[in-house]
């Protein structure tokens, strides 16, 4: 592990939609998982993020009435692209997800750091 005394900061990437058929106590779990590894990270002397913080209070603001509306694919992904930039790392968790996918190779073309485990910090 990384010394604390260099806090890296480290997008968590996960399926939120993926699989749910957009039940939200399965989206609900989903952010309950990256959520969850982000306390850890943190715990771990880091500064985790993820897209969904900074995305859905925009979504909503901007006025979207439903998962998947224009307004909200407009700012989605869009929004945790655009974080990546300012990351060290994006750390990929959880089963299939096209969009956590996206996120990966966002970051890798950006040649960010990407890891799958705890054990490559």
């Amino acid at each position: 592990m990384l010394e604390t005394n260099n806090p890296l900061l480290i997008l968590v990437a996960g399926p939120y939609r993926s699989g749910t058929n957009d039940d939200p106590t399965l989206i609900q779990k989903n952010v309950d998982a990256m959520n969850d590894m982000a306390l850890h990270l943190y715990q771990l002397g880091h500064l985790p993020v993820l897209g969904e913080w900074f995305a859905l209070p925009l979504i909503e603001t901007a006025g979207s009435e439903e998962m998947g509306d224009d307004i909200w694919n407009e700012l989605f992904h869009p929004v945790a692209i655009r974080l990546i930039s300012k990351c060290d790392i994006v750390f990929r968790i959880g089963g299939p997800s096209g969009g956590a996918d996206q996120m990966v190779k966002y970051g890798e073309e950006k040649g960010k750091k990407i890891i799958y485990n705890l054990k490559e910090l």
